[in-house]
């Protein structure tokens, strides 16, 4: 019985050596997941005020805030114009704005070295504050009345669904990084 189980052991843990994570769901898998949520305003809920939050802007940096160096600084770019296509923004406002957020969480970076759960949500809210204030900007302007005060229940949502974005995205990053590779 007790060879068994040493066996086992020994066959569980040379199943483990030589494994290394998959490249394209090591890459891939973040940017696939902040495109997703990009068509989740695709859902079938109608409303006369804007009530769902930007989940791919809260994905993209929750990426961002958990792998700072796993996004490129320009990723804001390509995938600010994969969430105009989807979100209904006039186009070029998410490009704008993602790469303006890329660029405040390299500053972040930049001046906080360490965080914790407290400077995370402080930034993360800043920056969805800036980003629906502005996205309702961009909007009203190419509308031609002002929306932001219409911002204001989003915004909170968004505020109170960071974390549990947060830990979303920190499931999917050990999903990312599962041994998959026969080396």
């Amino acid at each position: 019985m007790i060879g068994t189980r040493e066996s086992l052991r020994s066959g569980r843990a040379r199943a483990r050596i030589n494994r290394a994570p998959s490249p394209l769901l090591a890459i891939g898998l973040p940017w696939a997941s902040i495109m997703l949520a990009s068509m989740v305003t695709f859902s079938p809920i109608i409303a006369s005020a804007p009530v769902l939050p930007p989940l791919s802007f809260m994905v993209l940096l929750a990426w961002r805030m958990l792998r700072p160096t796993l996004l490129p600084i320009w990723a804001g770019l390509p995938l600010g114009a994969w969430d105009d296509l989807y979100s209904g923004q006039p186009f070029g406002s998410g490009i704008v704005l993602w790469s303006a957020a890329m660029l405040a969480m390299e500053a972040i970076d930049g001046r906080f070295l360490w965080r914790g759960f407290v400077q995370d949500w402080l930034a993360g809210s800043a920056l969805l504050a800036g980003y629906l204030l502005l996205a309702a900007g961009f909007a009203g302007i190419a509308a031609g009345y002002p929306l932001p005060m219409t911002v204001g229940p989003q915004l909170l949502l968004a505020v109170v669904l960071f974390p549990p974005v947060t830990r979303i995205v920190a499931m999917l990053d050990r999903v990312r990084l599962l041994p998959l590779k026969r080396i």
